[in-house]
């Protein structure tokens, strides 16, 4: 049944790794509808990862179909958030070459590697704010004219899965400029595609598409998507993670973003870039004004939904032993009892950058139980991400608060887990996505609304976790030895690598 006619509503597309997901919110930004549509990723191996467009293209179909029945009105405004990092070949007509590698793909881990260590490699990084890692669409790029040359010579246009929906929608090739921020090609400065990146994938600017501001709006005219009236504005919006920040109202000094799907990543909103070489930090743009300043880890619920399954063998189908053994690792103490563990499982980004790195479980000892496995990795992520935090801290400015997101929040002892670890008080990004809140936020501001009473109503019923001083204590200690375990193996852990057995 549908809702009373509304004066207006806003509608977020998160088009993400595993699902495309639909926010609709009224004009004072309360969450109204979401509807959800997943897929799969295509992978062979651990370093092939790529996704089928034509099913993100219909789940975005789905999801948006969904939203105007149930309103049974057309929206105000659509707006797009996004996973970073994909790329795909097209031909002359629009039609992808191959499935769209994602950011997960690590085929182009040697090729970043070598370019990361070359003399170009800081320049390179400083310009376009990308970090130089398999992740990057650049090093993609590389990997396919060497490994792919009659794909790569057959290629009209080298585009990401946001953009082949916006070119599904209007028929032409159009980039928001914190996507295009992200692809390692872009000077993030000058808002202008970088020569010399161009240089090394070995192609020119036609080849990619025009970049525009993320408040950038287009309208449908001629009726080619059933429900969406003329004066709709479809605003193409911004990546995910700069989505978020805005979407958790992350972009005041010293407060930061810190979400946890799938992968991880932590953020902060800057007037300028913050460079750190070492642990290569990424400087996205969120808009002409701010710049979200970070870093990424590959292993968030990922490792822990391995750890559970394949490790553990619980099976999900009705929770009931996820929810027991989450009830049980409150009883063991901080540290787990000297069981640490680096959950560099699906290799590793920030600070790292080690696409050779591996997990691993230290002073493993005859007391340790499941609980204290389950306890040990939800600390060694959150040790992972108060590492990227420390970076990000190093160079930009000190975080005091910290608003959360994504479905680890669900799990109350994770969430003190990782307040006890940073030491931050954390801000609960509850009842929306963040991201897709981000992107309707963008719309409303594309339309001339101010977003500052809805981000301040946000604010002031947020809920907020505030960190055990013990605890914290405790993991301060443990912290520092985490942080020298992965210096301490690093060398095993290529080695074995290298046998690939």
């Amino acid at each position: 049944m549908s809702l009373l006619r509304l004066k207006a509503y806003f509608v977020g597309i998160d088009l993400g790794t595993g699902s495309t997901k639909a926010v609709a919110t009224d004009e004072l930004g309360n969450t109204i509808y979401t509807t959800q549509q997943h897929y799969p990723t295509i992978t062979s191996d651990i370093a092939f990862n790529e996704q089928d467009v034509s099913l993100i293209w219909q789940a975005f179909k789905t999801c948006l179909n969904d939203v105007i029945a149930h309103f049974e009105q057309s929206p105000t405004a659509v707006s797009f958030s996004s996973a970073m990092h994909s790329i795909m070949p097209l031909d002359a007509n629009g039609n992808p070459l191959t499935n769209a590698m994602i950011w997960s793909d690590a085929r182009s881990g040697e090729i970043a590697q070598s370019l990361r260590e070359s003399v170009n490699g800081e320049n390179l990084y400083r310009t376009t704010g990308t970090a130089i890692y398999a992740m990057s669409p650049l090093c993609k790029i590389m990997w396919l004219r060497e490994n792919r040359p009659e794909l790569f010579a057959a290629t009209y246009k080298f585009i990401s899965i946001k953009e082949y929906i916006w070119y599904k929608l209007f028929g032409v090739y159009e980039v928001d400029h914190s996507i295009a921020s992200a692809t390692g090609m872009f000077d993030i400065l000058q808002r202008t595609w970088y020569p010399k990146a161009l240089e090394l994938a070995a192609i020119n600017a036609t080849q990619l598409s025009v970049a525009v501001s993320t408040t950038y709006i287009r309208r449908i005219t001629n009726g080619s998507f059933p429900g969406i009236a003329e004066e709709t504005a479809f605003v193409i919006g911004a990546s995910d993670g700069c989505c978020a920040n805005l979407g958790g109202n992350a972009i005041r000094p010293g407060v930061g973003a810190l979400t946890i799907g799938t992968s991880g990543a932590v953020r902060v909103g800057s007037n300028k870039p913050a460079y750190n070489y070492k642990a290569m930090t990424f400087n996205y743009l969120l808009n002409e004004q701010t710049f979200i300043c970070g870093g990424a880890v590959n292993n968030g619920g990922a490792a822990i939904d391995w750890l559970l399954k394949d490790f553990l063998g619980l099976e999900p189908v009705s929770g009931v032993a996820y929810n027991q053994l989450f009830k049980t690792i409150k009883l063991i103490r901080a540290g787990s009892e000297g069981l640490v563990f680096l959950p560099y499982l699906y290799a590793e980004r920030a600070p790292v950058w080690d696409a050779k790195s591996s997990g691993a479980f230290l002073n493993i000892r005859p007391k340790h139980t499941q609980a204290h496995f389950l306890r040990a990795a939800l600390e060694g992520v959150c040790f992972a991400l108060n590492d990227v935090l420390n970076a990000v801290e190093e160079s930009s400015s000190k975080v005091n608060e910290i608003v959360a997101s994504g479905g680890f929040i669900s799990s109350p002892v994770w969430v003190q887990i990782l307040a006890d670890i940073t030491g931050k008080k954390l801000v609960l990004q509850e009842g929306g996505d963040s991201s897709a809140l981000g992107a309707i936020y963008l719309a409303m501001e594309a339309l001339g609304i101010d977003i500052a009473p809805i981000l301040a109503k946000a604010d002031a019923e947020a809920k907020t976790i505030n960190p055990n001083q013990d605890a914290h204590q405790t993991y301060t200690r443990v912290f520092a030895v985490y942080r020298q375990l992965y210096a301490d193996v690093r060398s095993a852990m290529h080695k074995l690598h290298d046998l690939d057995l």
